[in-house]
């Protein structure tokens, strides 16, 4: 398998609006960021990731872009910008945009002309359609809930809208938005950023005709329409070819509703399309048939399955981004783990499941420190995704109010949007000011200032995972076999490169586990080289017991292959 820097690469995504309040306005910006550089350079990361910080109204926090080459105002100046990406270079780090090209703002510059009139020349830079019998054109349903499409009186026509009626989906097929695009894209890389991460990037070509989901339900999701549509690998080469090709940057497509065959052409080792996908199967493990909000026990079993079908499925033929915590999904501690008596030892436990696998290890601000969810009034959470479902299933569903509320507590996405907390001071140390969102009340015990005063802190356990894998090169490049999949306590894999292999145990339960080591591994001597417990009683030549939520890595060496 070829090696390359992304590959090897531990990427840190920030969620800008929470990071770090420089200016004491209540929002994460610019200049925070590079207040807290050092931090993460001593996490040890490679990559910082921003969530989008371009000029926005923010009706979806920022993923609503009104100019692609101007900086939210909030967020601070392009000279800002401009520093901070020189202060990342300084400290041998690299920094990959959030681009957002499927949909932009209706406040962009070219929805606003195309709604002037139908021959305008951007009115095709948008999917606008007459009435089909006087209701939508078809009966998509938007992500955010309700009609896909929002009617525009002046012109007596519907525009399309996956997401928010803010957020009306670019047109693809016209050749001259694909080439504002890519002139926009190559714009950004000359300045010197390190690439990007495409937001549902596989949702750029639909289905000609726009046809309706058969059936005959009012709204339906049209997903089949519009994911992985008949041209977007297409667009994905024209794209690499134009652009990407010429740099050498890191690129991550979202691409929800993908499966191990379309991420091999997005990601393919030809590199003709981009270098890796965010797949969502794993994040539906706890959803029913419904959908996120049908929540569902986790079962272990479900997920390592999931996670074994990505890690073989794309082994020597694409490459993995490993995560489960982002901007989109509640806390990982909270959701796979304990948050209350063991959140240690399951925050560490699910980063060691995690990084040890095949693919590029994504942390979200605050995981290292192990940050949870939180629990709010409903007029106190920000998220348009929460207001609309409560909407759709109280007020006009009929629903109990507390019932709602409790799915919003476990899977709302402003879990993950409360501020990062940074010490036990008034409002965590994120802002001198009224916070834009309300901070985690748990911050006095859960901060980075108390993480970084505790050497058995889930911060340094990070950072000593981060250094295992660049030394190790069987932790990145390694082939993945898992072991014992129908336990439903026990995630455990070996990982083998060269004569190198590791054996990783992973107990994902408040009980003790016995682990039966396979017999092909009993005599084999082996090197414990990172576990979440303080004191680790020595293997038993034929099974461990593991603590609640106690993880283990071994490594067995026939050659010294180190990075």
């Amino acid at each position: 398998m070829e090696k390359v820097w992304w590959k090897e690469a531990v990427v840190y995504q920030i969620y800008p609006r929470s990071f770090m309040d420089s200016n004491g306005d209540g929002i994460g910006d610019l200049k925070g960021i590079m207040l807290k550089l050092d931090y993460l350079k001593n996490l040890g990361v490679d990559v910082i990731w921003l969530s989008p910080i371009y000029q926005s109204p923010n009706d979806d926090n920022g993923y609503d872009i009104s100019d692609y080459k101007k900086i939210m105002n909030e967020f601070g100046t392009m000279e800002d910008f401009d520093l901070l990406l020189q202060e990342i270079h300084s400290r041998g780090m690299k920094l990959v945009m959030d681009l957002v090209v499927n949909h932009s703002s209706d406040e962009h510059n070219w929805f606003i002309e195309s709604c002037k009139s139908k021959d305008n020349r951007y009115r095709d830079y948008y999917y606008w359609r007459p009435s089909n019998n006087g209701r939508e054109p078809n009966n998509w349903t938007s992500v955010f809930s309700g009609s896909a499409w929002q009617y525009d009186e002046k012109t007596d026509e519907y525009y399309l809208h996956i997401f928010s009626k803010k957020q009306p989906d670019l047109n693809w097929e016209n050749d001259e938005l694909r080439k504002e695009i890519y002139e926009m894209m190559t714009w950004w890389l000359e300045k010197g950023v390190d690439g990007f991460r495409l937001d549902v990037i596989n949702f750029i070509s639909k289905v000609d005709d726009l046809p309706s989901v058969p059936g005959g339900k009012k709204y339906d999701w049209g997903g089949e329409f519009f994911m992985n549509g008949p041209r977007v690998h297409e667009y994905l080469r024209e794209m690499n070819e134009k652009v990407l090709a010429k740099y050498d940057v890191m690129t991550v497509g979202e691409c929800p509703g993908a499966e191990i065959e379309d991420a091999i052409r997005y990601g393919n080792k030809e590199g003709t399309a981009l270098n890796m996908i965010f797949t969502f199967e794993h994040m539906d493990v706890d959803s029913g048939t419904g959908g996120k909000w049908d929540i569902i026990p986790f079962k272990l079993t479900s997920f390592k399955k999931i996670m074994t079908k990505w890690q073989k499925g794309l082994e020597g033929k694409s490459w993995n981004s490993l995560y489960l915590n982002n901007h989109d999904q509640p806390r990982a501690v909270s959701r796979f783990g304990d948050d209350c008596k063991y959140r240690i030892e399951s925050a560490k436990m699910l980063a060691v499941c995690l990084h040890m696998m095949q693919g590029t290890p994504y942390i979200y601000q605050g995981e290292e420190i192990g940050m949870t969810n939180i629990e709010l009034e409903l007029e106190d959470y920000n998220d348009l995704e929460i207001h609309n479902m409560y909407r759709e299933k109280v007020i006009e569903g009929g629903e109990n109010h507390d019932k709602v509320m409790n799915l919003i507590y476990k899977k709302g996405r402003d879990n993950a949007r409360t501020p990062m907390q940074w010490d036990e001071s008034m409002n965590s140390g994120f802002t001198n000011d009224v916070p834009w969102i309300k901070v985690n009340p748990n911050y006095k015990e859960i901060n980075v200032k108390q993480s970084l005063a505790d050497p058995n802190s889930i911060y340094y356990f990070y950072q000593k995972l981060i250094k295992l894998r660049k030394k190790y090169e069987v932790i990145i490049y390694g082939n993945y076999k898992l072991i014992l999949e129908n336990d439903e306590q026990i995630y455990a894999y070996t990982r083998e490169l060269k004569g190198d292999n590791l054996l990783v145990i992973t107990n994902f339960s408040r009980e003790n586990a016995l682990f039966h080591m396979p017999y092909e591994l009993q005599t084999v001597k082996k090197e414990l080289l990172i576990s979440n417990y303080d004191k680790v009683e020595k293997e038993q030549e034929q099974f461990i017991l593991l603590r609640p939520y106690e993880a283990r890595v071994y490594l067995s060496e026939d050659s010294n292959n180190c990075i």
